[in-house]
């Protein structure tokens, strides 16, 4: 299969993202923010829920255009702790202004928030696929 690539410029599209990366496992030292750059970056093992093959992918997510990043229940001080991928969800600010507030939901109760400009994310595929040791699971 081909690498994914997507671009996110408003709240749907950020849902795309959201709905190809539910379920990536990330290690906290792979999750980053670059204030000079005005970037937050992450390296997430993404399940491909695409293929039904039960594959995985390690594929980069960013942000550009972040003011501040805050981080809620996450061990920052342990780099290979991993944290799990439930959603990401936008939030305006309101009236005209594109910017808002993006949230990265993860299993446990952790959460990063991103105070954004407006809507400017990037979600590629880095590296071939390779067999999950389990699908993920998720209770109706």
């Amino acid at each position: 299969m081909s690498a994914l690539v997507l671009g996110a410029e408003d709240a749907e599209d950020l849902q795309i993202i959201s709905a190809r990366l539910q379920d990536a496992v990330a290690r906290v030292g792979d999750l980053v923010w670059l204030p000079k750059q005005r970037r937050f970056a992450a390296l997430f093992n993404r399940f491909k829920w695409e293929s039904g093959q039960g594959l995985r992918v390690r594929s980069g997510l960013h942000f550009d255009g972040v003011i501040s990043v805050k981080a809620h229940n996450i061990k920052r001080g342990d780099a290979d702790a991993v944290v799990s991928l439930l959603a990401i969800q936008y939030t305006p600010k309101g009236g005209e202004d594109p910017g808002g507030i993006i949230e990265l939901t993860f299993s446990g109760g952790g959460a990063i928030r991103l105070d954004v400009e407006c809507i400017d994310a990037g979600l590629k595929d880095v590296s071939g696929e390779w067999a999950a040791r389990g699908r993920p699971l998720h209770e109706v």
